[in-house]
């Protein structure tokens, strides 16, 4: 990006910029659509997380185009963009980076440099990131918590925007590791790909089997994101939406006295705190695409399955009666309109 146009961002104020992200939304999403056919939904869904400076869990059967929706996102970012493969013989410091003892050839002495791993870039696509250990998956703890790294003694800030998307098989179990919960609560939305329909499905026959190869053309730089981001957390929360997002947060936590009877009948443990934060900050990047200064009830309602689906533990109960999470989110979702 043209340092003139930065500065225009710096300069400008929240009602340009609010123009300015709207634009970006569309020039997104019709970038990405140039490569990948369908899934709306879910690139909105990918676009409230990096507006929100979340981390979104992609959860689908392999073929859906998941990795490449996220590389394609990263061209149309332009920004530095880290595929890391998870597998079972992965380490930790595969990801962070490692110590590696030097030698001076003037002078013969020896020293130890970091060399830095791939998370050091400012979207990373952790792809299939249960196929690998809980202690290779907390390596990413810190660095999706407080944006740094901390190797051979030092901490190390990473470069902002820092954005992580893993992707999940959800049917296949057989050498798997399951994301504990303290590394789900990490991630803003959990999003789940369903199959395309029969019309887009032809599409993708008919348009991914040629020789053309869509170019992807960037039209969003790092520092512009960044102060989209501020502008998003810029937007305000009325107090009764954020009421009413503590409650519906809340409602998800058997142990509570408001809780509903959907809860305590299948629920061992809620959401915590942090899905309070997600489903403000969620609704705040969602009325901001849509170049409302306000957001509202609806869009809290809107990202709620993606911020609670995965914090929910269901408990036995809920197994024998072929209760899910979902099921038991959307219920709650639905019970949220007799409060406003």
């Amino acid at each position: 990006m043209e340092a003139s146009a930065v500065r225009d961002v710096r300069g400008a104020d929240d009602v340009t910029l609010l123009e300015r992200l709207t634009s970006a939304r569309e020039s997104l999403e019709a970038e990405i659509a140039r490569r990948v056919i369908g899934q709306r939904t879910i690139v909105e869904g990918l676009l409230t997380a990096l507006l929100a400076d979340g981390h979104a869990l992609l959860v689908g059967v392999p073929g859906l185009a998941k990795t490449l929706l996220v590389s394609t996102l990263a061209q149309a970012l332009e920004l530095r963009f880290s595929r890391i493969q998870f597998t079972p013989d992965l380490m930790p410091t595969d990801i962070t980076g490692t110590e590696v003892l030097e030698e001076d050839r003037s002078t013969g002495k020896r020293m130890f440099r970091f060399m830095r791993g791939p998370v050091f870039a400012n979207v990373i696509l952790a792809d299939e990131i249960n196929r690998t250990p809980p202690k290779t998956q907390a390596a990413l703890l810190q660095a999706m918590q407080e944006r740094a790294v901390t190797a051979a003694g030092e901490t190390m800030l990473l470069e902002r925007p820092f954005f992580v998307l893993a992707t999940q098989n959800p049917i296949e179990q057989e050498g798997t590791y399951p994301l504990p919960e303290a590394q789900l609560d990490r991630f803003m939305l959990e999003l789940r790909i369903g199959y395309p329909t029969r019309a887009e499905e032809e599409r993708i026959a008919q348009e991914t089997t040629g020789a053309d190869e869509p170019e992807i053309r960037p039209v969003l730089g790092g520092e512009e994101l960044v102060h989209l981001q501020k502008l998003v957390r810029r937007v305000p929360a009325p107090p009764s939406l954020v009421s009413h997002s503590v409650r519906l947060a809340r409602a998800t936590r058997p142990e509570d006295s408001d809780a509903p009877d959907v809860t305590r009948k299948y629920v061992s443990w809620g959401a915590g705190p942090r899905a309070s934060q997600y489903l403000v900050l969620g609704a705040k990047a969602r009325a901001a695409m849509s170049g409302r200064g306000v957001p509202n009830f609806d869009d809290v309602r809107a990202v709620a399955p993606s911020v609670l689906r995965h914090r929910v533990v269901t408990n036995f109960q809920a197994e024998a009666d072929g209760r899910t999470t979902g099921d038991i989110v959307e219920e709650l979702i639905q019970l949220s309109l007799k409060w406003t």
